[in-house]
């Protein structure tokens, strides 16, 4: 671990996450979205207890759009990983992964994936002290990287880690870029465009005049204020120049087509459009390493 790394909590907001996707699995109905069965048994008895207790508050508008964003965003990545693993990538890496589950229950497709889950050292031991506690063991194809995205660049630090720059690989970005600087941002699609063509990220972003669902409000509260929008015009433009292309931004109507359709438990698409994914078509300028 870097010492001169800034001390802090685990992130509040990536365990409001995992509360939000616990609660998808255990008051929503079928099919979910994002079918999580290990969400709950990262939470501690006092939060389930909690969510049970507070059920009818979970029904209201604004949590369940709030709910739905968190959802989709990761249903959406991981049908994109798959796709990407079909096309013959095997390293995926999470930034910012958070109290994700995705490396603890991946189905077959992803056993000869290399996954790193990158992250603030504070949140990742906190992650691994829930799995413990929960009895889920860790596999043998998934890496823990520690590191601040303000205080080192996203190559120093995945540099330090076993990941192959030379080879194509799979970043999701979920919940991520609207905490960091713009500088930060940037350097986060610059290091992604230099790995070789087919590599892919799924990030999501806010723009000024879109509707949050109140989650810029929550994570003010909880001391991780949002520092950073982005418009969709602008970010294509500038993706393109960096070298992706097959640019895509999942619009609400797609979403409500292909994940919302026919549900009767109050879900709906969030009333926003906030997830891309963009895949590497000719080498960048900017060196992987």
């Amino acid at each position: 671990m870097n010492d001169t790394m800034p001390q802090r909590d685990s992130s509040k907001t990536a365990l409001g996450v995992a509360v939000l996707r616990a609660v998808h699995q255990l008051l929503d109905g079928e099919p979910k979205i994002l079918d999580d069965p290990l969400a709950a048994r990262l939470l501690d008895a006092d939060t389930l207890a909690e969510i049970h207790s507070h059920a009818p508050r979970a029904q209201e508008p604004w949590a369940r759009r709030l709910r739905s964003h968190v959802v989709l965003r990761s249903r959406y990545a991981e049908q994109r990983l798959a796709q990407a693993v079909a096309r013959g990538v095997r390293q995926c890496v999470m930034l910012g992964a958070g109290f994700d589950t995705f490396a603890y229950r991946q189905p077959d497709w992803a056993r000869d994936l290399r996954i790193f889950e990158v992250d603030h050292p504070a949140t990742q031991q906190d992650k691994r002290e829930r799995l413990q506690v929960a009895g889920i063991p860790i596999p043998t194809n998934v890496e823990f990287v520690a590191m601040d995205f303000e205080s080192v660049s996203l190559r120093e630090g995945l540099r330090a880690s076993s990941l192959r720059f030379s080879e194509p690989a799979f970043f999701s970005c979920l919940g991520v870029l609207v905490y960091l600087t713009r500088e930060a941002v940037d350097a986060v699609f610059q290091l992604v465009a230099a790995f070789p063509a087919g590599s892919e990220i799924v990030f999501t972003y806010s723009s000024p005049q879109s509707a949050d669902c109140g989650l810029a409000e929550r994570a003010s509260q909880l001391g991780e204020p949002w520092k950073t929008h982005l418009e969709a015009e602008a970010l294509d433009h500038d993706l393109h120049a960096l070298g992706f292309s097959a640019i895509s931004f999942l619009s609400v109507r797609e979403a409500e087509q292909t994940y919302f359709q026919g549900r009767n438990d109050g879900l709906q698409v969030p009333p926003r459009q906030s997830i891309a994914a963009a895949i590497v078509g000719k080498h960048s300028t900017w060196p992987a390493e």
